[in-house]
């Protein structure tokens, strides 16, 4: 019988969003629940396992893991991309890489969800009122009339400026090959990226991370900003500069920030940003709904069948 891996199933799901029935006669079936640790930790613990079936980039699988698994055929990543594994790594050793469907964009959600609790203070008063607090103490700042800037404009970019339309917000955006035409198309207006960050009520990130993207928000665009201004971050931590955008949270050079991803996850409990009363922090729950769940599970089952029936769904291969 083959042995199958599923990591991360932090809120212990993964069974009851689909049917299993179809390969529970060929697969044995381990569930984590925790975060395994590092590369070393994650060798030791997926020894024996053919099938590992990855939530999103939660454990990674550079060379190094993928090495160290020699009975690794089959790895699943929810999603269709996954920019933490090395898929040249995988291919050398023979191991087919799967993908799954996604339902919606649930990030749209959690980046407004973000800016409503920067400047409403929802869950905030919550906590109080819960807390014995007799009644409000925060004063709040209205999105409309806000500029929101969209530092990438495809397709979660233009999702996300449908949405700051309909609150009343005035929508600019920059991406490196935008041209005014499509932002125009698009609901927004083009902004150089110097103007994006300096003119900015509300700056959020809709980039993919890749070489390209890497540190594209760099230490000048920070300081660009205004000091009533926010950072939303809903797409990967390193597109930013964590360091410059540390300093300037500590040193309140900007309003503050709305923060779903870090360089490291889970976020270590030592982190400053976990002590800084002018960030929201939300572990990384862009992706983390019931829709995209119900899409991806089943994906999963049928990742797994087609694979042991020789005829592999849904492969990612290198570029």
């Amino acid at each position: 019988m083959v042995r199958a891996a599923i990591l991360d199933d932090y809120q212990n799901v993964a069974l009851k969003f689909a049917d299993w029935s179809p390969i529970t006669k060929d697969v044995d079936i381990k569930v984590f629940n925790e975060p395994i640790g590092g590369p070393e930790a994650v060798i030791k613990a997926l020894q024996g396992f053919a099938v590992v079936v990855m939530m999103r980039e939660r454990t990674p699988f550079p060379r190094q893991v993928i090495e160290g698994l020699p009975d690794l055929k089959l790895l699943i990543t929810t999603g269709a991309r996954n920019n933490s594994i090395d898929l040249k790594a995988a291919a050398e050793r023979g191991v087919t890489v799967c993908g799954t469907g996604g339902a919606g964009n649930p990030t749209a959600g959690i980046a407004f969800g973000l800016m409503l609790e920067l400047t409403r203070r929802i869950g905030f008063e919550n906590a109080r009122l819960k807390a014995g607090a007799l009644w409000q103490t925060t004063i709040g700042k209205d999105l409309e009339g806000q500029t929101l800037g969209i530092v990438g404009f495809g397709k979660l970019g233009q999702r996300v400026t449908r949405i700051a339309n309909a609150f009343g917000m005035k929508v600019i955006a920059w991406s490196q090959n935008l041209t005014p035409e499509k932002a125009k198309e698009g609901g927004a207006d083009y902004a150089s990226k110097e103007d994006l960050f300096r003119n900015s009520d509300f700056v959020s990130i809709h980039y993919i991370l890749s070489d390209r993207s890497r540190g594209l928000v760099t230490a000048d665009d920070i300081a660009r900003m205004k000091p009533s201004a926010y950072l939303i971050n809903t797409a990967r931590a390193p597109i930013v500069d964590q360091a410059a955008l540390l300093k300037a949270l500590q040193e309140k050079k900007i309003a503050g920030a709305g923060l779903d991803v870090f360089e490291i996850e889970p976020l270590p409990l030592d982190h400053p940003y976990r002590k800084l009363d002018n960030v929201v922090l939300t572990p990384h729950l862009g992706y983390v709904s019931e829709q995209n769940y119900r899409r991806y599970f089943p994906d999963i089952v049928e990742d797994i069948r087609a694979w042991l029936d020789g005829k592999p769904v849904r492969t990612i291969a290198a570029k």
